[in-house]
């Protein structure tokens, strides 16, 4: 019922509802408790079969929660029954990675008592399997044994070494193994190769987290490096021994955002596919030329910024009209499974899938691979991206849009007779060279820093996540470490401009003054409005509405900045690569990103304390700083409240952005990509707001006042388009 009520009464997405059955305890000596585990096996499978792409979800420690106290017992079931689980159709669980075993790894003797409980094979499972855990030792011996893989035979430890990503002695470990085999090559294609099996298939369960992975590549690399000069010794021309499969990943052209991608790119590299990244910024031409050349298996393109969007879009068609038939998977924060279906996979007549995340790219590249699976998942895609666009263009004719008129009658409307007006300590620009990079550091969101990571949480809550704690920590300590080397040997350069010039909005833009007399335009910067149909006490905002208008005859002031921390950032992600340690390289970059943002924030507060000093006197702890709890706001073009990317251009011809070593690219990247700009705005009323959809009326407008094309401002707008 609720199923039938959210498809076919509000038309809400199938693959966006999620079931949970509800899991519920086994082994609890009640008869009536004994069939749990088969049941929500068997509901899965209903659910699969009658219900088109819903999800199933459930919360798996409560099926082990009578054998609480022996870890041993309970892992195993936790195991066990999501083997079985994944196999009828489970698409998320929540469970404590740390509490799982391999299920080929689980001894036969406990495996066959537990699948008797979880399967309900006997009656007596429930007894049998409580005197065999009597008789286990304790969970605490375990830590007594952490040494004990070096006590494996070489094949063990390289597996134990890649699942466990330690690099401790993995040269000499590789070493011994290659005595042990005919040819260097059968190392790889044997020990290394089954661990990163492992890897890849508890990732793709859930059972390890990103981190890990990455650890994992770095051991498979290095001992890689020490087997290849053995390889290229022992290349028998007649040889005809399968290559890996291809996959070409690239950032598209205008865009110089890749840790998404590089991310993306080693968790392929763990299972087995060769990956040839053409980094950022790669012409379509360039993408073609290569696919061809290299004959690839897959296209894999990346993008951060919006106007990536259209360049996808493009790429598309290139493909299709050069009459190029390999699948196109499509990656990035800003790309979706609506976008792709709606924009992109029309223009290409072979298959176009979205990738939500790096946990789904081995799934769709293997199945787009194997010959048995590739049409039925090609046709299960193709029918879901159809209902998306039926759905996306039916709920456009539902969806409530105002006329831009209507929206600008209902804009926020302040007395300015009585709204204060700040005036900045300076006027025009102020330059921070090399600013202190440990200055800088104590403003870092934590909480932003595993989310890059794809561990979700905040910070310090996360350390005590039963699920995500022990691998949080582990991350942390990793990053501190880093961040103590960045500091200590001025790794990065961080550099910064602000300024703030006099302006009075008109409608929906605002008039930068060359001076206080106001009589001389130096630039004009062009906001965007809402349009969306609200309720009575709700305006339509746009970003013009917290400036004082021309007609109030007041002189009011805007502030601008860029920030960039990403100075010397490729020299040590070149160094890290080179030393194949991906961890390393991607660990910089991120943190890179977290300091540029952290820089943003630590000048925003010495704008509102001291050189706007609207707010002298505030004392915020640096928490409730993160929190943004002070007045004014800082949004960025490209942004919710100001979506167009190409305003950047007039905001660094203001600051003078390039003379700080940012530049942007033809699609408004900023470059280096640890970047940060946007303006300020100390009004007490401002807010960020989403400017969303918007109507043809807007955009024809906007387009006029800018003095570009309808066509053009629909290219970097598009993903704002409320209409066809």
């Amino acid at each position: 019922r609720a199923y039938t009520l959210l498809t076919e009464k509000i038309n809400f997405p199938a693959e966006d509802i999620i079931f949970d059955p509800n899991i519920l305890t086994i082994g609890t000596g009640i008869d009536e408790h004994n069939s749990y585990a088969v049941d929500f096996i068997r509901t899965i499978k209903w659910i699969k079969e009658n219900l088109p792409h819903a999800k199933v979800s459930g919360g798996i420690s409560n099926l082990s929660f009578s054998f609480r106290g022996n870890n041993t017992v309970r892992e195993a079931i936790h195991s066990v029954f999501l083997y079985h689980a994944i196999q009828a159709g489970m698409d998320m669980g929540i469970v404590n990675p740390g509490m799982l075993q391999i299920y080929d790894e689980i001894p036969k003797d406990l495996l066959k008592l537990v699948e008797d409980l979880v399967l309900n094979r006997r009656k007596d499972a429930t007894d049998r399997l409580i005197h065999f855990a009597e008789n286990l030792k304790s969970a605490d011996q375990k830590e007594e044994k952490i040494e004990e893989w070096k006590t494996f035979s070489v094949e063990e430890r390289l597996k134990h070494a890649l699942v466990k990503g330690i690099t401790e002695q993995i040269e000499l470990d590789v070493e011994e193994a290659r005595q042990n085999f005919p040819k260097a090559i059968e190392v790889i294609e044997g020990p290394l190769m089954d661990g990163m099996n492992i890897v890849g298939d508890l990732f793709g369960s859930g059972k390890m987290f990103l981190p890990q992975v990455v650890k994992s590549a770095r051991v498979m690399k290095k001992a890689v490096a020490v087997l290849l000069p053995y390889i290229e010794a022992e290349k028998d021309k007649s040889s005809k021994k399968k290559s890996a499969l291809k996959v070409l990943m690239a950032t598209v052209k205008g865009d110089v955002h890749d840790i998404g991608k590089n991310i993306v790119g080693v968790v392929l590299a763990c299972n087995n596919f060769e990956v040839i990244d053409l980094g950022v910024m790669v012409p379509t031409e360039k993408i073609i030329r290569v696919a061809l050349e290299e004959n690839v298996d897959i296209i894999g393109l990346s993008g951060l910024i919006t106007p990536s969007l259209e360049e996808m879009v493009h790429v598309a068609k290139e493909l299709e009209r050069n009459n190029i038939k390999i699948p196109l998977l499509i990656g990035g924060a800003t790309t979706s499974k609506i976008h792709t279906a709606v924009k992109i996979d029309p223009q290409y007549s072979a298959p176009v899938i979205h990738v939500l995340d790096a946990s789904r790219s081995v799934g769709v590249a293997s199945k787009s691979l194997t010959k048995h699976l590739a049409k039925p998942f090609f046709d299960e895609i193709n029918d879901e991206y159809d209902q998306i666009r039926k759905k996306f263009y039916d709920n456009k004719d539902q969806s409530v849009f105002i006329s831009i008129e209507d929206a600008r009658a209902n804009a926020l409307k302040l007395n300015w007779d009585k709204e204060p007006i700040y005036k900045p300590k300076f006027l025009g620009n102020k330059f921070f060279m090399n600013y202190s990079l440990k200055d800088i550091s104590k403003y870092i969101d934590w909480t932003f820093f595993f989310h890059a990571w794809k561990i979700s949480g905040k910070f310090p809550a996360i350390f005590e996540d039963p699920i995500k704690g022990e691998e949080a920590k582990k991350l942390y300590n990793d990053a501190i470490q880093l961040l103590d080397e960045i500091l200590e040997n001025k790794m990065f350069v961080a550099n910064g401009v602000m300024g703030f010039y006099p302006v009075n909005s008109i409608g929906d833009d605002v008039i930068v003054y060359t001076d206080e007399s106001r009589k001389n335009e130096q630039d004009k910067l062009y906001f965007l409005r809402n349009q969306q149909l609200k309720s009575d006490e709700y305006p339509n905002l746009c970003l013009s509405d917290f400036i004082a208008p021309t007609y109030s005859e007041k002189t009011d002031y805007i502030g601008a900045f860029a920030v960039t921390a990403g100075i010397n950032l490729e020299k040590w992600t070149f160094e890290a690569e080179t030393d194949l340690d991906d961890y390393r390289s991607i660990m910089l970059k991120i943190l890179a990103d977290r300091l540029a943002e952290a820089f943003a924030e630590l000048m925003h507060e010495r704008v509102r304390k001291e050189f706007w000093a609207y707010s002298p006197n505030e004392d915020l702890s640096i928490q409730s700083v993160l929190k943004e709890e002070y007045q004014g706001i800082r949004p960025a073009p490209g942004y919710p409240a100001c979506p167009e990317h190409a305003e950047k251009r007039t905001l660094f011809n203001l600051l003078d952005a390039e003379s700080i070593g940012i530049s942007l690219t033809e699609n408004f990247a900023m470059y280096p990509t640890a970047s940060v700009s946007g303006y300020y705005f100390a009004n007490s009323h401002s807010q960020y707001f989403n400017v969303g959809k918007m109507s043809r009326d807007q955009i024809s407008e906007y387009a006029k006042r800018r003095g570009s094309s309808v066509q053009e401002t629909e290219r970097l707008l598009n993903a704002n388009l409320n209409y066809k």
